[in-house]
């Protein structure tokens, strides 16, 4: 259910996050041509999916800690000196998930429309990696290993506190959809950004990081 809609995030998140190598003549990242590849352009990104209309909630049944449906504000991962506030992130008229901007390196997305942290099921979080002038949010998120723990804090005053299962990196070529975006019967959380090399010829990182977490 949920894996569907965190292909949108993770094509999004590779594609913004090379702007430090793909500037214009001018210096400026061009974010904007990036947000919507066509499949014949980024034959390493895996294809966009359709989008639900509704939100999409857990069908298993719920086991462990879960709370209740809330707007996520703040992400803090302290071994890493995460302190970042939270943008919502929609479907763009492509069909795909938008970037969170490219102007702010200190800021996440999640998907509005999708899982809150906390909820029962997959929550998605994505992140620049870097842009055309610094590192961005979640340039140290390869730092992260099996035990840390990171806090999402949320609207409705509660602190929803996340403790790492994995940290693993993937060729964006054979990017494991369903293993990431499942639906999951307990609250889980995805962290998703850029990793390995950049290739210059495709205007994008190699590989695809990802943090998966559940609730404490």
């Amino acid at each position: 259910m949920m894996w569907a809609i965190g292909v949108l995030v993770l094509v999004v998140v590779s594609a913004v996050n090379s702007h430090e190598k793909s500037s214009g003549t001018d210096g400026a990242p061009r974010a904007s041509a990036a947000l919507a590849p066509p499949a014949s352009s980024a034959p390493s990104v895996p294809p966009a999916r359709a989008v639900p209309p509704a939100p999409s909630r857990s069908a298993a049944p719920v086991t462990g800690k879960v709370l209740p449906r809330a707007k996520p504000t703040r992400l803090r991962i302290a071994k890493i000196a995460v302190d970042a506030p939270f943008t919502d992130l929609g479907i763009g008229a492509s069909g795909q998930l938008d970037a969170p901007p490219a102007d702010d390196v200190n800021l996440v997305g999640w998907h509005a429309a999708g899982i809150s942290p906390g909820e029962a099921g997959t929550a998605l979080i994505a992140g620049h990696v870097d842009t055309a002038t610094a590192p961005a949010v979640f340039a140290g998120l390869s730092e992260l290993e099996k035990g840390d723990t990171f806090a999402v804090e949320r609207a409705d005053g509660r602190t929803a506190s996340f403790v790492v299962d994995a940290v693993e990196t993937f060729e964006k070529d054979e990017f494991p959809d369903r293993r990431v975006y499942a639906d999951t019967s307990r609250a889980e959380v995805r962290l998703i950004t850029c990793a390995g090399d950049y290739d210059h010829s495709a205007k994008d990182y190699t590989e695809n990081l990802v943090v998966f977490a559940h609730l404490l």
